[in-house]
């Protein structure tokens, strides 16, 4: 499939799922995390999905929890909302591009403090 439309889409169904983890869950579990994007394989059998969380939970346990018990029903929504053939199988992936840049951050601002 065309890049172009693999890309949007990812940012659709990052999209959707923001909305239904935001205003549709009732799992308190999905209230907790931020959809951050989506990368769909070329047959769109996979649709990776990356997620940060607003509490400190270990990203482990709530990558299982995801991924065991919310995926199929995230899925099954997806699918009633998005006019697609085949509804990519959903994965969740903890998005560590966040904490990455936040730890950058803070290097840059002990160099400009010992600047200072």
């Amino acid at each position: 499939m065309n890049e172009i439309k693999l890309k949007k889409l990812g940012r659709e169904i990052a999209n959707e799922l923001s909305i239904i983890c935001a205003l549709e869950a009732h799992d308190s579990l999905l209230k907790k995390i931020n959809i951050t994007g989506c990368e769909v394989t070329n047959d769109l059998s996979f649709a990776k999905v990356f997620f940060t969380t607003l509490e400190e939970i270990p990203k482990n346990e709530i990558e299982k929890e995801l991924n065991d018990d919310t995926a199929g029903y995230l899925r099954t929504k997806i699918a009633s909302r998005l006019e697609l053939r085949h509804t990519p199988k959903i994965i969740f992936k903890y998005d560590e591009s966040v904490a990455y840049g936040n730890r950058i951050e803070e290097l840059i601002k002990e160099i400009h403090e010992k600047d200072n």
